[in-house]
This record gives C-alpha cells, sequence and structure tokens, in this order.
C-alpha cells in the first residue's frame, strides 16, 4: 500500500484535459414553460381568514403557550405566513412561539436548526414571537406494531400545537401522505430520534409509518390544527387552509391530489444531458425535487424526464453546506466541494437509511470542464448537435434554457415557447458560467 499522500492537483499530467477540453459546448436559448397559476394575491389575508373560521377560532383559548411547528423547507413567503399566524394566535389571547419541527435537518442540531430556520427567513424579528429550538423529545405513544412515537418536548408542554407545512408529492415514496402535516407530525416534530425509528424500515414502508405515527401523534398531543399550503408550478401558493386535528387526515390525501396537479415539470420528455445550477434543502429534501429530475433514491417513486447524463454545479445559501442529492449526478464542480458540509449531509442520509444521493459523483474543476466532461460520456447524443436542458433549480421552471437541438421540439411542445434567441455559453475567467 502506497504511503504517498494524495495531491489535490487536478490533472497534473494534463491527460484529462486533452480528453475533454475539446468537447464543443452547444449555444442555448432561453425558452419560457407556461404553467396554470392562480396564485393568492393576499396571502396574509388568506391565513387571517382561516384562522377566523368558527372552527379554527375556537381552538385557541387566552393565555394558552402554543407551539408553532415550522419546518425546513421553502415555502412562499414564509415569514409573512408564520407572522400573520403569530398575530392571529396573539389577537386571540395566545403566547406563540415558533421551534423547528424538521427531523434531523441542520446537521440534528438545536443551533443547526435555528440556522436553517433564519435562512427561510424565520426569526423572532421577523415573526414577532420567540424561536425555542431543542432536540429533546418525550414518547407519547407507540404505532401499532410497536415502534415508539417522539414529539419535541417543548411543543409536547405547550398548551397547544399548530403545524404548518407545504402539502407536496414526497420525493422517495407515494401514498395518501407524502411531505405535508400527517410526515410534519410523524418525522418532523419527532427530532432525529423520532425521524431514525420512522425511517428504521426504509421507504418501502414509509406511507404506513408516516400513516401510523401521525395518527398517535393526533389522539396522543395537544395539536389544535394545521395549517396548509399547496403551491402552483411558480413556487407561489395558490391555496392556504387550516385543518382541525379531526379533518387532517381525510382532508389531506385531496389537497396532495391537487398540489400533484401543480407541481412544475420539465415539459420535454427525453434529452441527453440535465444541468442543474443549484440544489439545496430549501428547493426539496433531496436537493434537487426527483419529481422534476426523474432521480429517484428509492424505487418507490416513479416519474419525470429521461435523460443520459446529470450535472449538478452550486449548492444554495440556505442550505447551510448540505448537499444531499449531489449523489444523484453524475458530475458536480470543485465550487460545490468546497461548500459541502458533510457533516450535515451524512447525518440527513443515515437517519432516513438512504445513503445514493450523499454520495459523490465525478468533481470538475469548473463548470466548464463539468459540462464538456457530461458531454463527452454521454454515448447516445450527436455531438454535433447535444440536446441539453438547464434549469436554476427545481422550484423555478417558468424559464429554463434548452440547446438549439431542441428547439424544434421546443416549437411543438404545447406550454413551451422560445423566449429569446441561440447564444454562447459565457464563462468567467476560472470557467464557471456568469
Amino acid at each position: 500500500m502506497s504511503s504517498t499522500p494524495r495531491t489535490s492537483a487536478w490533472d497534473r499530467e494534463g491527460v484529462l484535459a486533452s480528453i475533454i477540453g475539446r468537447v464543443p459546448l452547444p449555444r442555448m436559448a432561453p425558452v419560457r414553460q407556461s404553467f396554470p397559476d392562480g396564485r393568492l394575491p393576499d396571502l396574509a389575508g388568506a391565513v387571517a381568514a382561516e384562522l377566523a373560521r368558527p372552527e379554527i377560532a375556537a381552538t385557541v383559548r387566552p393565555g394558552m403557550r402554543i407551539a408553532v411547528a415550522v419546518g425546513s423547507r421553502g415555502i412562499d413567503r414564509l415569514p409573512l405566513v408564520i407572522g400573520e399566524l403569530v398575530r392571529g394566535l396573539r389577537r386571540a389571547g395566545a403566547e406563540p412561539f415558533v421551534f423547528p419541527a424538521m427531523g434531523s435537518h441542520g446537521g440534528a442540531t438545536a443551533e443547526g436548526q435555528l440556522g436553517l430556520l433564519a435562512a427561510l427567513g424565520v426569526t423572532e424579528e421577523s415573526v414577532g414571537a420567540p424561536v425555542r429550538s431543542s432536540m429533546e423529545t418525550l414518547v407519547v405513544g407507540r404505532a401499532p406494531r410497536g415502534q415508539e412515537v417522539h414529539v419535541d418536548r417543548l411543543a409536547a408542554e405547550a398548551d397547544g400545537i399548530v403545524a404548518v407545512g407545504r402539502v407536496k408529492p414526497h420525493t422517495a415514496f407515494r401514498g395518501p401522505y407524502e411531505s405535508g402535516i400527517m410526515k410534519m407530525l410523524a418525522i418532523g416534530m419527532g427530532k432525529r430520534r423520532g425521524a431514525e425509528i420512522c425511517h428504521a424500515e426504509g421507504f418501502g414502508r414509509m406511507a404506513e409509518n408516516v400513516a401510523a405515527f401521525g395518527r398517535v401523534v393526533l389522539e396522543r398531543t395537544k395539536l389544535l390544527f394545521g395549517l396548509a399550503l399547496v403551491e402552483n408550478a411558480y413556487d407561489a401558493a395558490c391555496l392556504v387552509e387550516a385543518l382541525p386535528r379531526g379533518r387532517i387526515e381525510e382532508r389531506e390525501p385531496e389537497l396532495l391530489a391537487l398540489a400533484k396537479s401543480r407541481m412544475p415539470r420539465i415539459l420535454l420528455p427525453e434529452f441527453d444531458l440535465l444541468v442543474v445550477d443549484r440544489i439545496g434543502k430549501n428547493f426539496s429534501g433531496d436537493g434537487a425535487d426527483p419529481n422534476v429530475t426523474g432521480t429517484y433514491c428509492t424505487p418507490y417513486a416513479s416519474g419525470g424526464p429521461r435523460f443520459e447524463r446529470y450535472a449538478i454545479l452550486d449548492l444554495s445559501d440556505e442550505t447551510h453546506g448540505n448537499c444531499l442529492g449531489v449523489g444523484m449526478a453524475d458530475f458536480t464542480t470543485e465550487r460545490l466541494f468546497a461548500k459541502a458540509d458533510f457533516g450535515a449531509c451524512y447525518t440527513n442520509a443515515l437517519t432516513s437509511r438512504v445513503v445514493m444521493h450523499a454520495k459523490l459523483p465525478v468533481v470538475l474543476p469548473s463548470d466548464r470542464l463539468a459540462l464538456q466532461a457530461a458531454l463527452y460520456s454521454c454515448v447516445g447524443a450527436d455531438p454535433a448537435a447535444p440536446r441539453v436542458v438547464r434549469i436554476p433549480d427545481t422550484s423555478h421552471l417558468g424559464l429554463i434554457s434548452v440547446s438549439e437541438a431542441l428547439l424544434p421540439e421546443v416549437a411543438r411542445s404545447p406550454g413551451m415557447e422560445a423566449a429569446g434567441m441561440p447564444a454562447e455559453l459565457e464563462f468567467d475567467e476560472s470557467g464557471d458560467l456568469w
């Protein structure tokens, strides 16, 4: 075994550059994708109206200490939603506080979870209520097959709980409850230990466990109601609905069906290379939503476009280095690698018992080389006319770009139209895209 330490120098002999450095990159054109909109014109007013409904208002009594559960997902105008909820609870005489309900995210530490909330804009100053974070939990009951069900201690000891969550398709399983209020009750509010137990049997039983664990929380805690949001394909809230605890099980599957119909997607079914500019926990639990990219880390979910190669170029600032999801790509950059917090990523991956999306793809020094390597390795592509789709992230698909070879297909595709002329990609001195 060699005792020579690894050098970080890339391509010392210039062999790799000679292989991929001359690969031509196609001209790219902006393309507008159109989806149903229907966004709420007054989101704060919609939240206030839901809180004023008699069956919701009746759950809050003066003097109650109410724990408001907020997760790690990016939600349209989240600080506004939480701030309006806090004000509504205060008008009813309650004393609300916010707590992170995000399982093992944020590196599974109280400080890390506070940091994630702050990155989403949720702070004491922005929402007008204390933000309290702890990883301590209480066991509130057991699921039918004997598993302990954990709940954040601060929430369990409060006089009431309100869970705020976006309802949307999950990235790794299918069931009547995927991402939403029930999953927040089952996993998010359980912190690392509760999430670990719910994930222990893998995603093959996740639909069953989310329902079972969520029912225990509904029955054994002081949950008052859930505030469910559905967003359209432009990442804007199109529905907000307060669900009394007795209506959550029945109503959430209907909201999930609506959310699936409003999901953004890439309207081209097949191409050679997908390029995603940035991934992060604020876009998806998997960094990039597999419902958009088609790159699932389990066999229990499917759908999306087909392509041969996949490149991820960077991390969002809001993800705080959690690079979960990069493992689904074939190529990435040293820029992303330098930002990666593997402690946060691996804690998340091990808790879920899924490690594929935490692996490292081929790491290249720049965006240019990552794209050239990806195209070079596309054995099914026409080198003179590769079919490339580039998206900023999986939450913003209204304006994407495609290579020149795909423009005839864009012209034939309902919901797509060219928004500009093809142009060469522009790079800075380091070889990274402008």
